[in-house]
């Protein structure tokens, strides 16, 4: 994987750079892949069923709108994106069974953690422009995360960019 610092000289200026807030989980430190997006506050079941499906390498991106009251990833749904081959998960938000996330090979990167579960009404987005922690993120995107930080380089596909 290229470094996020050599790919923001390359890029810039079509790189978005996320606020350097988050925290590092999982066993890969360094990861990559197309973004897909996940919107939901506190409700954690879409971000379940979206890691059940087919990951191809990609990256899933929750804006849970910075809640610190629950998790919006544990070791159950990781193991689900591990089987699915996803590269990692990025959560404006927070997970918990953070030891056992740290053994698994996955990258994951969360605010924090936080002991309780998120409540399940199947409430969300998918596939949606998010707009969080400084950065407009879109399906499609490519995101690198390593120890310098998060990017994301802008798909020149999109039809909407």
């Amino acid at each position: 994987m290229q470094h996020t610092s050599d790919l923001s000289d390359k890029f810039h200026p079509n790189v978005e750079y996320l606020d350097s807030v988050y925290k590092g989980y999982g066993a890969n430190k360094n990861f990559s892949g197309e973004i897909e997006t996940v919107k939901c506050f506190e409700d954690n079941s879409l971000v379940r069923e979206v890691l059940s499906t087919k990951g191809d390498g990609r990256v899933l991106v929750v804006d849970a709108g910075g809640s610190r009251r629950c998790a919006m990833l544990g070791d159950q749904i990781a193991s689900k994106a591990i089987e699915n081959n996803w590269s990692g998960v990025i959560i404006y938000g927070f997970i918990r069974d953070s030891e056992l996330i740290n053994q698994m090979p996955i990258g994951v990167r969360a605010l924090g953690t936080h002991p309780l579960k998120s409540i399940k009404k199947g409430v969300g987005e998918q596939g949606i422009e998010l707009n969080m922690s400084g950065a407009k993120l879109s399906p499609g995107d490519i995101l690198y995360a390593d120890q310098d930080g998060i990017i994301a380089i802008k798909n020149r596909n999109h039809v909407n960019t």
